[in-house]
């Protein structure tokens, strides 16, 4: 994950997608660039979920799809999972990239369940 190399962002972005959370927390750790605005990790990440849309969306389901089978006893709601904030630091970086808003396909944040941006 500390790879900025462009051919590693995929695998990364596909791991984020799986239902281990352990794998999640590891991504979080490991891509600390994320957080911060006009990074060089930001930008990496952003131009390929930039680039393709589709495969993000995929992921963001499935990341949706494990997180209610598997962990909706635990964190109750989507916007409480931690998978769920390495999501909003993918579509940030993403926002950065195209210059809007990035689509979301999964339920709102704990931040966003007043209807603000969905």
């Amino acid at each position: 994950m500390e790879s900025n190399e462009p051919w590693v962002v995929r695998f990364v972005v596909q791991l984020a997608g799986e239902y281990v959370l352990e794998i999640l927390e590891a991504i979080g750790r490991g891509l600390p660039g994320l957080a911060s605005p006009d990074s060089g990790q930001r930008r990496l990440y952003g131009e390929f979920i930039a680039r393709n849309p589709a495969f993000f969306a995929r992921t963001e389901r499935r990341m949706v799809s494990y997180s209610s089978c598997y962990y909706r006893w635990k964190y109750g709601t989507f916007g409480n999972y931690p998978g769920s904030v390495l999501l909003e630091a993918f579509r940030a970086a993403a926002s950065e990239q195209v210059g809007a808003r990035w689509p979301r396909h999964t339920p709102p944040s704990a931040d966003d369940a007043d209807g603000g941006s969905a």
